[in-house]
């Protein structure tokens, strides 16, 4: 009922940038939560960024001061600014979003995924 389209990743040398799009679309009713996770070959997923509507957002330690998370909510999406990207940056990225569908349920919805390689 609810998709997530992701764009914007790629291979892009250390140091390089890297902005990562996902627009939400469907049945919603409202979106509370949206987010970026990754998950590295090997490696759980795990949280990059959140950002709630009207509230706070939220960094892993290890991307603090490098990435940037936003979003227009006219448009459900969000987006993910990377600078100074490291190679131990390289994962797929995904992207989530959480909130209430039109029938009033709750939902949890996540992309298909996007890689982004860093090389050194």
């Amino acid at each position: 009922q609810v998709q997530l389209v992701e764009s914007g990743g790629g291979l892009v040398q250390a140091g390089g940038s890297l902005r990562l799009s996902c627009a939400a679309s469907g049945s919603i009713y409202r979106l509370n939560e949206m987010g970026w996770y990754r998950q590295a070959p090997g490696k759980q997923r795990e949280l990059v960024a959140s950002t709630v509507s009207g509230g706070p957002t939220n960094y892993a330690e290890s991307v603090k001061g490098r990435f940037t998370i936003s979003r227009a909510n006219a448009k459900n999406s969000v987006y993910l600014q990377m600078n100074s990207l490291k190679p131990e940056d390289t994962a797929v990225y995904y992207c989530n979003a959480q909130g209430a569908t039109m029938a009033y349920t709750a939902f949890s919805a996540w992309g298909q995924g996007t890689q982004v390689t860093v090389s050194s």
